[in-house]
């Protein structure tokens, strides 16, 4: 089933938020209003937000036709840019149809090849950072990056105290999602608190953890006394909960 979005534009007007149904639409401007022809960079303009929409993108996506496009040579009042078949997945060639509606009338029907890119802030090491450091944004910098040709970097609103640096990285260097990971609240081959609930009964132990957990991980932790190993969630710093 192919998706539908229909994107209108008034030449005499920018492009308005999109409103409930999908559609983009903004009204004339009182008094009489002239026809005039749909130039390139409207046309890009409506795909760019049809497209941002559509995969939900964060960031600034830019649009470039690889290939030469004629516009409709009719005038209109108002044009609408339907997208009729979007790619699998948003990246930086992009293969659309689409349909040119002159006033409501069918003016034109296209193939286009699109080289895109779309910005983001990416976090970038001010100097050496070591292993098993905390995150600190405040020790970070910023670069503006493509992610579709950096997919792996890390985003600029990603990160906190609770993640900890799983490599040791040099100065400069354009961070990714390799590079971090959830600071853990058990580690293997400490004492742990078990906490054992069933309904209102709630029991307590001691238990070794056999693995490293972070918030709200499953790890596996052996019971002391039976010598039993049991699979717990971890809820705090050496607490982990058990359900029967």
């Amino acid at each position: 089933m192919r998706t539908l979005l229909s994107l209108s534009l008034f030449l005499t007007a920018g492009l308005a938020p999109a409103a409930p149904g999908g559609v983009t639409f903004v009204p004339a401007p009182a008094g009489i209003v002239s026809a005039a022809p749909l130039a390139q960079d409207q046309f890009l303009a409506a795909l760019n937000q049809d497209l941002s929409a559509h995969f939900n993108l964060t960031g600034e996506l830019t649009l470039e036709l690889i290939r030469p496009w004629t516009p409709p040579a009719q005038s209109a009042v108002s044009w609408s840019v339907v997208v009729t078949e979007y790619p699998s997945v948003a990246g930086s060639s992009m293969l659309v149809r689409c349909r040119v509606l002159a006033d409501g009338v069918v003016a034109a029907e296209s193939t286009l090849l699109l080289r895109a890119a779309l910005w983001r802030d990416a976090w970038v090491s001010r100097a050496p950072l070591s292993i098993g450091a905390t995150f600190d944004p405040s020790q970070l910098d910023t670069r503006r990056v493509d992610v579709f040709r950096e997919r792996d970097a890390l985003p600029a609103d990603v990160g906190d105290s609770s993640f900890i640096f799983t490599r040791a990285l040099t100065a400069s260097r354009l961070l990714s999602w390799r590079d971090i990971g959830r600071r853990p609240l058990v580690r293997k081959g400490e004492m742990v608190e078990v906490a054992a609930t069933e309904g209102t009964l709630l029991i307590t132990l001691k238990g070794l953890a056999m693995e490293n957990g972070a918030q709200g991980d499953t790890v596996t932790v052996r019971n002391l006394d039976s010598k039993r190993d049991i699979h717990a969630r971890v809820v705090a710093e050496n607490r982990v909960q058990v359900r029967f």
